[in-house]
């Protein structure tokens, strides 16, 4: 991975979280539209994003372009930049300060630079493949919590696949049980970074989309966790559903899921 495409990520990041702190608790109610049921977009996040691209399509105007609100473009055989540029919609237009941009470059199905940026504490995560996880220039790692019991997780809720409430309920009491404590702060990209430095021990969540993950994925990878889909394997990124934390503490919450559900069942 160049040194360029890792500032040109970081820079992108920053770009869009610049415009989020400004218009963070400046929204109107016209500012506002739903997308779907749960679902929301702002001016926030068309601006983040515009800037974002803008940015991008000056420095690396060859690569192709998956994002939240934009869709997908470009060339489909070379790297890919993959962007949400507001994780956490809700919780920004309510005046939640919770959110974070996430850019991820994906080549060949594998995610090689992955960075999230919190505007609100400014903080840059950083992850590069083979290459090691970082908080604004500081490295980072997992917390090593070698059991479930005890455990400080976070996961989210299914509110967009309200068919499948029971089996995630069933799963969270199992894992409530069985946990120290449980949160649900509401924006995945910033959830999984919190577990690559060690403040969450575990992360689950179930029909996320690309730009949610591919970079707060990488950055637990990273920092020597691990993360998987709920068959073991590594179809997170296509299936949006996600396993991860330390080793120990994954390995458990996965078991805890399996007891419920396959990758094949949610995608019924």
């Amino acid at each position: 991975m160049d040194g360029w495409e890792v500032a040109t990520a970081i820079s992108a990041a920053q770009r869009g979280g610049e415009v989020l702190r400004r218009h963070f608790r400046e929204l109107r109610p016209g500012d506002i539209e739903a997308k779907g049921e749960n679902d929301w977009v702002s001016i926030a996040d068309r601006a983040s994003e515009a800037a974002i691209l803008e940015l991008l399509g000056e420095r690396t105007p060859g690569f192709a372009v998956l994002a939240e609100e934009s869709g997908a473009f470009g060339a489909c055989d070379g790297p890919r930049w993959v962007i949400d540029p507001l994780d956490g919609t809700a919780n920004f237009v309510r005046g939640f300060p919770h959110f974070a941009v996430s850019i991820a470059l994906v080549a060949d199905g594998r995610v090689e630079l992955g960075v999230v940026v919190d505007p609100m504490r400014d903080e840059a995560f950083v992850a590069v493949h083979g290459g090691g996880s970082t908080c604004n220039g500081r490295p980072l790692r997992v917390s090593g919590r070698p059991q479930l019991a005890g455990a400080f997780v976070t996961t989210g809720f299914p509110f967009r696949i309200h068919r499948h409430i029971d089996t995630y309920l069933a799963i969270f009491r199992d894992v409530f049980l069985a946990v120290g404590a449980i949160r649900r702060p509401g924006a995945a990209a910033l959830d999984l970074a919190h577990t690559a430095c060690g403040i969450f021990d575990g992360f689950f969540e179930f029909s996320l989309a690309a730009w949610d993950i591919a970079a707060g994925a990488l950055l637990i990878r990273e920092a020597g966790g691990v993360v998987t889909d709920l068959d073991g394997g590594d179809a997170w990124l296509e299936r949006g559903n996600v396993v991860a934390g330390t080793p120990a503490v994954q390995d458990a919450l996965l078991g805890l899921c399996r007891r419920h559900c396959r990758e094949s069942g949610l995608a019924e």
